[in-house]
């Protein structure tokens, strides 16, 4: 009996051992699994930091790129306001110079009219010189005349004084006023025919025709 309870035990003892052992062995295996995973997560851990850090710098690239382009974009607001100030003051220098342009052709058209009115005065003038040269040829010519007939008058003046200081000439003249059949002799009587114009004030020569 004793050595059937010695055997029973030992099977028993055998059996807690060997369920140690097998327990040992699975918790060892549970421990070696949950080493792997815990390596794995911390593995994955890492990467995950990396990856974070990887973000955190892409984003760290991302904001400075952010504040870059809100600066260029504010830049070119700015540009953009200058430029639309520069139009607005070109658009208003157009309008001074289309105005300028404007009053200009108007002025244009004035000097125009007015050279118009010149060139037709000017024409007028130009006439009126052809036709004052031509009266002044025919006065000049009328001059010639009325000199020649002067010139003649005063031969004929002084020959007929020399006839009235001749006392034989005047002897004869006086005789033969006696005998003129026109009657008393008038001053329009002496001057016909001499083209001259007797009045009370005196004797003027009449131009010829």
């Amino acid at each position: 009996m004793k050595h059937f309870l010695f055997v029973a035990l030992a099977l028993v003892c055998i059996g807690s051992a060997i369920s140690v052992v097998v327990m040992k062995r699975g918790v060892d295996a549970q421990h070696e699994s949950d080493a792997g995973t815990i390596a794995d997560y911390s593995n994955q851990l890492a990467t995950a930091q990396v990856q974070i850090a990887f973000c955190r710098g892409t984003m760290l690239t991302l904001s400075n790129r952010l504040d870059e382009s809100r600066s260029e974009s504010l830049t070119i607001s700015n540009h953009l306001l200058q430029s639309e100030s520069a139009i607005a003051r070109a658009a208003e220098q157009i309008t001074n110079l289309m105005q300028r342009v404007a009053d200009a052709e108007s002025e244009n058209a004035i000097l125009g009219q007015r050279v118009v009115a010149l060139t037709n005065q000017l024409a007028v003038i130009m006439e009126q010189g052809a036709s004052t040269g031509t009266n002044l040829d025919r006065a000049n010519k009328d001059y010639a005349l009325l000199e020649n007939r002067l010139r003649r008058d005063v031969a004929e003046r002084v020959v007929t004084e020399r006839k009235f200081y001749n006392i034989a000439a005047l002897e004869t003249q006086l005789d033969r006023l006696k005998t003129y059949p026109g009657g008393d002799i008038t001053a329009e009587s002496i001057y016909a025919g001499l083209d001259l114009e007797v009045t009370s004030n005196g004797v003027h020569v009449i131009a010829p025709n």
